[in-house]
């Protein structure tokens, strides 16, 4: 029984000298990273495609059973909106070939204005990927919240392809006001979605957003806990991603979140023990 944990990136500013070790080279970060997590989002991939030397990298840092969420280039989900966009999604998949069995989904994450009516644009473009992966989609237009015939037919578009519907968890952020620079920046730009628990796979995906203060944080995944808890008992492998506005207590948290789910039950397989970060001592 194993509950994958991972943050929003593998490297931050912040993570030196407690979660990674101090001039750790680039090459090498993951890898420290993944004694703490056993899952990331590929967040960059939106932005550009790695080459596959990169990729090799990536996947020679990171054991098999390490999950990466990897998200589709924006060129195909928001600027071509799934349509014409052929040639730069063979390139992308071309790229993380070598990840093998680590790509544990591919994410299609949507802009806000992609609502209800593009629900067939959205059906087409998943027969048309290739079957060797998982896909996972995540969609903003609050329609798909609110309505239930639009939330019954994007699960239906989903269900013919077993792709998840990936939640973006916001609530607890958005409960009081920004108390610090970072959360009035992400008050500004994270998606206002209401709180959705169900799981269309055996392999769900959720995206929780708390606060900078870990106790807040910690507070607002209490939800989670039932939800997660409840999926493993019914036999699914979930990944829960872990936010927060700054992202500087990130990896602790996923593992306070997976602690917190194994000491409910206990079965579930415990996560790697962290290289130390420390200085090194003759003595």
């Amino acid at each position: 029984m194993r509950l994958h944990v991972g943050c929003a990136m593998w490297t931050h500013r912040s993570w030196p000298g407690r979660f990674l070790a101090h001039r750790l080279p680039a090459h090498e970060r993951l890898r420290a990273y993944a004694g703490w997590c056993t899952a990331v989002e590929g967040n960059t991939t939106f932005y550009a495609t790695p080459s596959r030397e990169t990729v090799v990298s990536w996947a020679r840092q990171t054991d098999p059973d390490f999950r990466f969420v990897l998200k589709l280039p924006k060129v195909v989900t928001h600027e071509r909106r799934l349509t014409g966009a052929e040639a730069e999604l063979r390139g992308f998949l071309d790229a993380i070939e070598p990840l093998g069995p680590r790509t544990h989904a591919l994410w299609v994450q949507l802009p806000g204005a992609f609502g209800p009516a593009d629900v067939p644009a959205l059906a087409r473009f998943l027969r048309g990927l290739p079957t060797a992966h998982r896909y996972a989609v995540e969609v903003r237009h609050p329609a798909f919240f609110d309505d239930p015939r639009a939330t019954r037919t994007l699960e239906e578009a989903l269900a013919t392809v077993g792709a998840e519907w990936v939640p973006f968890d916001t609530t607890a952020f958005f409960r009081t006001p920004p108390t610090s620079d970072a959360e009035r920046e992400a008050w500004l730009k994270k998606p206002r979605t209401p709180l959705r628990t169900r799981a269309l796979t055996d392999r769900p995906i959720v995206r929780y957003l708390g606060r900078d203060d870990p106790a807040r944080t910690v507070a607002g995944w209490r939800p989670w806990l039932d939800v997660v808890t409840g999926w493993l008992r019914e036999g699914r492998s979930p990944t829960v991603f872990v936010h927060t506005p700054d992202n500087a207590d990130a990896p602790e948290l996923a593992r306070r979140f997976h602690d917190q789910v194994r000491a409910r039950l206990p079965e579930v397989e415990p996560l790697p023990e962290p290289a130390p970060v420390g200085p090194s001592t003759l003595f």
